[in-house]
């Protein structure tokens, strides 16, 4: 039911326009059965006419009807849909193998090799991830911080990818304007241990999706 009432809203002019040229036809129709039922002579013909101004009247009823649920979807509802209606995208499948999984008897070493400690996309005060910091080595449960906070806010979303790959999977997604705060929580005993990309993903309100903000983390479990 989302889907359609996003729907509704991105094809909002169209509709508008649809709708319009439905009324003014029926409209018209409504004016020559009214005619005909002024003009009418018989009884029988009197009540013929009047039938087919009824529906008419019916189906301008009908039509203005529909150009208040347009709007009262376009306006209110579509805007106030959770998040969990516009993502397609999947989630963690703790069942799965995790990616590059270590075979059983090898060890791993990671602190042979540095941490990537990027960061971009990032804006201050709009997007941005302030935990964990990029480059930090995090294991385990961890809280994600930040701000998601844009002009015409609809959600945003938190996702991960190995490092040198796009296979991106969102890790959860919240609904509200956050500045500053706990943005999640993310459970990293799903993945391999090795180099991420950490995301933060925010999309205003007709689904535009803004530049993310992109850290490198590390993961490191037991």
């Amino acid at each position: 039911m989302g889907s359609f009432y996003r729907a509704l809203a991105e094809y909002e002019p169209l509709i508008y326009i649809i709708l319009t040229i439905g009324g003014l036809f029926i409209l018209r129709r409504m004016y020559l059965n009214w005619r005909e039922w002024r003009d009418a002579v018989y009884r029988l013909e009197r009540e013929f006419a009047l039938q087919r101004l009824t529906r008419t009247v019916v189906l301008t009823v009908g039509i203005l009807l529909l150009f208040l649920f347009e709007f009262y979807v376009a306006t209110f509802v579509a805007p106030s849909l959770p998040a969990s209606d516009l993502l397609a995208t999947p989630t963690l499948n703790l069942l799965a193998t995790p990616i590059g999984t270590v075979p059983p008897g090898a060890t791993l070493d990671l602190t042979a090799q540095p941490v990537q400690s990027g960061m971009s996309g990032c804006v201050p005060d709009r997007i941005m991830l302030t935990s964990p910091k990029p480059g930090e080595v995090i294991g385990g449960t961890v809280t994600l911080t930040g701000t998601a906070s844009i002009p015409n806010f609809g959600f945003y979303k938190y996702e991960v990818a190995p490092v040198g790959t796009n296979n991106w999977v969102t890790i959860s997604a919240g609904a509200e304007p956050v500045r500053d705060n706990e943005l999640g929580k993310w459970d990293t005993t799903a993945l391999a241990n090795g180099d991420y990309f950490l995301q933060l993903v925010v999309i205003d309100n007709v689904g535009q999706t803004q530049e993310p903000c992109v850290i490198a983390v590390r993961i490191l479990n037991q």
